[in-house]
């Protein structure tokens, strides 16, 4: 069976690729020009070269296929063109939705985020159907992933079989770019985390997550969403766990809202007058970082038998990947 997945190159479509092989599919991947394609190297997988905003190289990647992994997404919580993040992240969804329409794919699966879900006030963990509107989403980035997730329940409700995956916090192996979760575990290692915010993150090994996508196209109910997680853990205790992997001290100081804040208006206003700078905080990923994002993975471990591997395995396993690829000072 041939399959198509966008963002085929990236960390979590990486991942992906390597599943659909060995699941026996003949995969291929819609590489836009220049990419960085070291993530899938040697691997057996045709390149068609395209990129998910032009229609016209969309359709010639579908054509023939009979399952789609929309994969592919502009992370990114810092451009100086927003406009840029909504025409690959809404643009581009609307293009491989209406190729995959026009193809009559028998499953389309499509990478959301738990950024488009709501969170409960009480910080119990949110599910698939805590409620969120536009007007909830804090930056580009997540305005962009809601809306786009709203053009692929419209393709669902006219018929296209769509099945949606909302992936957690992914760490694991080949973070080449690196996210901004993998920011976290590399800045660690280098000796750049001074300090910690109080906030939490749900971890997930990345190859659960791509297990997760192939078991959504096989057991998914159409128009449904899935959160690909695991565990709920504060920054204190991910920062704790890569202390008791390295060796490394933990930082202990927690970083108060308003120096958070007053540094990432500092670090944004440079990078506005500094084309080569890019800034490690914005007030929006500050906004992000003190809201505990908290997820209930039952569904997809229930429904689709979603691997729950220790996500502290999967801290360790990016610590070896970033080492051996030369991202660390030792």
């Amino acid at each position: 069976m041939r399959v198509l997945v966008t963002g085929a190159t990236g960390f979590i479509g990486s991942s992906v690729v390597r599943v659909l092989i060995e699941a026996g599919c003949q995969v291929r991947a819609l590489v836009r020009a220049g990419a960085d394609t070291r993530a899938i190297e040697g691997l057996p997988v045709e390149h068609c070269a395209g990129d998910v905003r032009d229609p016209e190289s969309v359709r010639a990647a579908v054509h023939g296929c009979r399952h789609v992994y929309h994969v592919a997404a502009l992370y990114t919580y810092w451009t100086r063109h927003p406009a840029d993040i909504y025409a690959t992240n809404v643009d581009g969804t609307r293009n491989v939705l209406a190729a995959a329409e026009a193809e009559g794919i028998e499953r389309f699966v499509h990478t959301s985020s738990v950024a488009t879900l709501g969170l409960h006030a009480d910080g119990t963990p949110a599910d698939e159907e805590t409620p969120a509107t536009l007007a909830d989403m804090v930056s580009d980035y997540k305005r962009s992933k809601y809306l786009a997730e709203q053009v692929a329940r419209e393709f669902a409700a006219r018929g296209l079989p769509v099945v949606i995956v909302n992936p957690s916090t992914p760490v694991g192996v080949r973070d080449i770019k690196p996210t901004p979760t993998g920011s976290i575990v590399l800045d660690f290692l280098n000796g750049r985390m001074p300090a910690y915010v109080d906030t939490s993150l749900n971890i997930v090994d990345v190859e659960d997550v791509a297990v997760g996508h192939w078991l959504a196209a096989q057991k998914g109910e159409v128009g449904r969403r899935y959160i690909l997680g695991n565990r709920n853990m504060t920054m204190k205790e991910i920062l704790e766990a890569l202390a008791r992997i390295t060796g490394q001290p933990a930082p202990r100081v927690r970083l108060p809202l308003w120096i958070a804040m007053a540094f990432a208006h500092w670090d944004t206003t440079l990078a506005h007058i500094l084309p080569s700078h890019t800034p490690r905080a914005t007030p929006d990923t500050v906004r992000l970082a003190h809201k505990h994002m908290v997820f209930n993975p039952s569904r997809a471990v229930r429904e689709l038998g979603l691997p729950q591997s220790d996500p502290c395995e999967a801290l360790r396993k990016a610590v070896d990947w970033f080492r051996e690829s030369g991202l660390t000072r030792s």
